[in-house]
């Protein structure tokens, strides 16, 4: 079985993304990539392709190309199928534009041996966040109080994007039935991840702010998060599965 694939999904990111590419495989951590591309305007996928074209990285670089932007939860979830198809143990999100140091992805490597899913956290000791406005601050912080609270979860970094699941959680989690498009789908994974039962664990990581492209929040963004939170927990019921579902903080540390 394969060890472990990267998804990175880019939309615009042609200015980061030789460089995230160069800097993950550069670790020899054995990691294949998978680059999810929302048909990038500035051709973001046509530079990924030349770089599979020149073989520089084997066969562990791989690219899938969808038809148009439709949020950052559909693309997961496409490159979540896609590495579904394949003998991976693990699946790991990461950001493409730098924001994501790859220097932790040896931490989530060796704590998924004895977890479901591992959280890179910026709200546990040892973790924090670089170049970071006040209210960018507020804002993260909040929105991550305010899902852990309606969702009744012990978790601190509930809307991190810098994760690795075990094959067996995305096996479970219907993807098919994910309501959350934009940023508010790290909070939905993380939630169905826990209230199915499995073992999840944060390990610190220092986020810093990207240097180079746009970023992507906008408030149509946030406001889907406000209210997906409460709709995760009306649907509480319909999102566990019998055989592993034992309850809201079971499998949490």
């Amino acid at each position: 079985m394969n060890r472990g694939i990267v998804v990175i999904p880019t939309y615009n990111e042609i200015e980061n993304i030789t460089v995230i590419l160069e800097k993950v495989f550069a670790l020899n951590l054995g990691l294949d990539i998978l680059v999810v591309d929302d048909n990038s305007p500035d051709k973001t996928y046509e530079k990924v392709q030349e770089i599979m074209d020149e073989k520089r990285y084997g066969n562990q670089l791989n690219l899938l190309v969808r038809e148009a932007k439709e949020g950052l939860g559909k693309a997961y979830i496409a490159g979540f199928k896609w590495c579904l198809g394949y003998p991976y143990e693990f699946i790991i999100e990461m950001d493409a534009d730098l924001s994501h140091d790859p220097k932790y992805l040896s931490t989530f490597i060796e704590n998924i041996k004895n977890n479901d899913l591992v959280i890179g956290s910026r709200y546990v000791e040892g973790g924090g966040v670089v170049n970071w406005s006040w209210f960018r601050k507020f804002i993260s912080f909040g929105g991550s109080t305010y899902a852990r609270t309606i969702l009744g979860i012990s978790i601190k970094d509930v809307t991190g994007g810098f994760k690795c699941f075990r094959r067996e959680v995305l096996e479970t989690i219907d993807l098919e039935s994910i309501i959350s498009a934009g940023y508010a789908f790290q909070i939905e994974m993380n939630y169905r991840t826990i209230i199915n039962g499995f073992r999840v664990k944060e390990v610190p990581i220092v986020f810093e702010d990207r240097v180079a492209g746009k970023s992507k929040m906008s408030k149509k963004i946030f406001i889907e998060a406000l209210l997906n939170v409460v709709t995760l927990r009306l649907h509480k019921k319909e999102f566990m599965k019998d055989k592993k579902a034992v309850g809201d903080t079971q499998g949490q540390q």
